[in-house]
């Protein structure tokens, strides 16, 4: 019955509304729907509007639609839509048919897509997609979506960096206003000045300094508001600046244009601080570039990492005549001499080495081309850490043995009488093993097995009383080992030879004079070399553009090996040089085996010394087996920062610690405890500060004390 109420209701609400039809088109129409039906007040908007609708199954209930004065027949629709709206449906239109369905849907239907801005209005609803210029679409969806209705969509498009909104049109247009304030140019864009006199890259250095001064406080957040940009460009000598405020980034422009004033006639004085290179170094690339010379000689060949020999000191080895003077010793060494000043392409270039720095004399134009050049030279250079590991593995294993014999009766050197004697006589005289030495003293015989059959002494005429030894038998086995293990470790700049020598130094006698002629008193002296003998590790590492370490490697393990001989000291040497090139951070190995004898040496009777078994009576063996094997192998690794420096400091550091603890003796009750060295502990890194207000361009130098910059990194 309620139901059949209502309807008759809205009958007579949409029969006192049009009338009997007889209204005009533009006549004023007052609505007055109280609970009406849904289809029953869609059907009479059809009947004022001339519209089509299709309602959905799923649209019921009532609405309220009161007017307390006539509208315009246009405002009917919008009226109903927004009534439908506050019942949770919408109207979508598509090819002269709207549809009634529910909110949530809505948006998979066919609704109208159009560009901005909306054109049409109401509670209509619209697809509209937005292109954005400035601003990201992924960001702007996280600022709009709690401004959509919640059934309806929105969508970032990242690569035409667009949005897709689906959503009422009058709020779309408001949407259309927020998004246009917000899709404007950042107001940080960079402005480009141009200098007509001054040179950008002094002028940027100073500004830097004055504008870090003027930073906030240290410690302090830093206002992104105040903070400015500088950077230097050389080749067209203009400066670039970028501020968040209008008015910090005018004051800035207003400031450079007041320091770009023509500078004094002629020749001025520059000073160029360098930071990273080497004054000297840089002098000398700057005169090959100005003179058109060469830095290096042509002629001049790359130069071997092999140690050159020492010099020759004159030593005196006996007493000077009385009264004359000693004569100090000769030593000439050669130092670098310093780079002069020269000019050329019209400028005056200095190396101060004192200061690091480079005096250059020039017109501005010529100086802002010279320190264009410095500042791409004056850059960090990248190190190189090298981990060497050198193993020296020998094995010595030698034998003897033999059996020696002498036949001798004592009692026929008594009687004079002709006796027949003879032996066995192995091994040279002197080396211990020989039984005649034996005979002559028994003190003589070498280490090892000695067995023999002694018969009191016999005195030969002509030698003397020896020992009557029939017989001699010696054994003896070595076995001599030796595994040297070194693990050097060297940091280098690029491209700059680096060495590790563990070594004693070991005079030799290269010549020798003794005076002779009227004087009364000879004056001899003799002329020593001093050379280096232990380990001795070379290394020239260069970084190539792919990452890779070119290695130019000098090795050397000797040692003496033999100080008795008359000729003068003897050593043992082994030694490599080579040229590789190993990726950052693998290991690359070098040497191998260097030397493996064998030597059997057999002193024999001819046919006895051969007979099996019994042929050990009359032969004396020797047999000798040396085997040396020396490794090298190197790991070089790129550091290009502070920390990377640090990390490795701090690992050997902690290393160096671990050991000395281990080495600590024990505590022992009623014992002094002596205090042990040690290091003391690693200071914590300390973080670079840096004013947070000002970004400094790389390459940019100042002098001592100045806030550093940063550096552009090296390949």
């Amino acid at each position: 019955m309620r139901r059949l109420f209502l309807r008759f209701f809205a009958a007579a609400a949409l029969a006192a509304a049009l009338g009997s039809g007889a209204r005009a088109a533009d006549e004023p129409i007052t609505l007055n729907f109280v609970n009406a039906d849904i289809e029953a007040v869609v059907k009479a908007v059809a009947e004022m509007t001339g519209r089509n609708f299709v309602l959905d199954p799923r649209v019921k209930g009532v609405i309220n639609i009161i007017s307390a004065r006539p509208i315009s027949r246009d405002l009917v629709y919008p009226t109903l839509l927004s009534a439908l709206r506050l019942q949770g449906y919408a109207a979508v239109e598509a090819d002269g048919i709207t549809k009634i369905v529910p909110e949530a849907d809505a948006k998979q239907n066919a609704s109208p897509v159009i560009a901005r801005p909306v054109a049409v209005g109401g509670d209509r609803l619209v697809t509209e997609v937005y292109a954005l210029k400035n601003e990201s679409a992924a960001q702007l969806v996280n600022v709009l979506r709690p401004l959509i209705t919640p059934n309806n969509s929105i969508a970032a498009v990242p690569t035409g960096n667009a949005l897709v909104i689906t959503d009422y049109a009058d709020n779309l247009r408001r949407i259309d206003r927020i998004i246009a304030s917000l899709d404007v140019p950042p107001a940080g864009e960079p402005i480009v000045v141009p200098l007509r006199n001054a040179s950008a890259i002094d002028l940027v250095q100073i500004l830097t300094r004055l504008l870090a001064e003027s930073a906030a406080a240290p410690g302090a957040a830093p206002d992104l508001q105040q903070r400015v940009s500088l950077v230097a460009d050389p080749r067209s000598n203009s400066i670039l600046v970028r501020a968040e405020s209008p008015s910090r980034l005018a004051r800035v422009r207003a400031l450079i244009e007041q320091l770009d004033t023509p500078g004094r006639a002629g020749g001025n004085i520059f000073i160029i601080y360098l930071k990273n290179a080497e004054a000297a170094q840089v002098a000398q690339t700057l005169r090959a570039l100005l003179a058109g010379g060469s830095e290096v000689p042509a002629t001049a060949n790359a130069p071997s990492l092999a140690p050159a020999s020492t010099l020759n000191v004159s030593a005196v080895t006996t007493g000077a005549p009385a009264g004359a003077p000693a004569a100090p010793p000769q030593i000439s060494a050669s130092v670098g001499a310093s780079v002069p000043a020269f000019t050329a392409g019209g400028a005056t270039i200095q190396a101060d080495t004192a200061n690091n720095a480079l005096i250059v004399m020039a017109p501005e134009p010529v100086y802002n081309n010279i320190r264009a050049v410095v500042e791409k030279l004056d850059i960090r250079r990248a190190q190189v850490y090298v981990e060497a590991l050198i193993a020296e593995v020998s094995a010595d294993v030698s034998g003897e043995f033999g059996i020696q014999w002498n036949i001798l009766n004592p009692n026929a050197f008594k009687n004079n009488s002709t006796q027949v004697a003879g032996g066995t006589n192995f091994g040279t005289r002197g080396t211990g093993t020989n039984i005649i030495d034996a005979q002559a003293n028994l003190t003589s015989l070498g280490q090892g097995l000695n067995f023999g059959i002694i018969r009191g002494t016999i005195n030969i005429p002509g030698i003397g009383q020896i020992t009557n030894l029939a017989l001699l038998a010696r054994a003896l086995e070595t076995d001599a080992k030796a595994n040297i293990l070194s693990t050097p470790n060297l940091l280098t700049l690029d491209n700059e030879q680096a060495k590790i020598i563990v070594a004693e130094n070991v005079p030799f006698i290269t010549g020798q004079y003794a005076q002779t002629g009227s004087t009364s008193t000879v004056t001899p002296f003799q002329t020593i070399e001093r050379k280096d003998v232990g380990l001795i590790l070379t290394v020239k590492p260069q970084i190539t553009e792919g990452g890779s370490i070119r290695l130019g490697i000098y090795e050397e393990v000797s040692r003496v090996q033999d100080t008795t001989n008359a000729a003068g000291i003897i050593t043992n040497k082994r030694s490599l040089e080579s040229t590789v090139l190993v990726d950052d951070g693998q290991i690359v190995v070098l040497g191998g085996l260097i030397q493996d004898s064998f030597t059997d040496n057999a002193n024999k009777i001819p046919y006895l010394g051969d007979v099996p078994v019994a042929g050990a009576l009359f032969r004396y063996d020797t047999r000798q087996r040396t085997k040396t094997n020396l490794m090298v192998f190197l790991k070089p690794t790129i550091v290009r920062s502070g920390a990377a420096t640090t990390s490795l400091t701090a690992d050997r550091y902690d290393y160096i610690m671990g050991e000395q603890q281990h080495l600590k003796p024990a505590q022992r009750p009623l014992w002094p405890q002596p205090e042990v060295p040690t290091l003391p502990p690693r200071p914590a890194p300390q973080p670079a500060t840096t004013p947070p207000a000002v970004s400094t361009p790389p390459g940019v130098s100042a002098p001592p004390g100045a806030a550093a910059p940063s550096a552009a990194q090296p390949k």
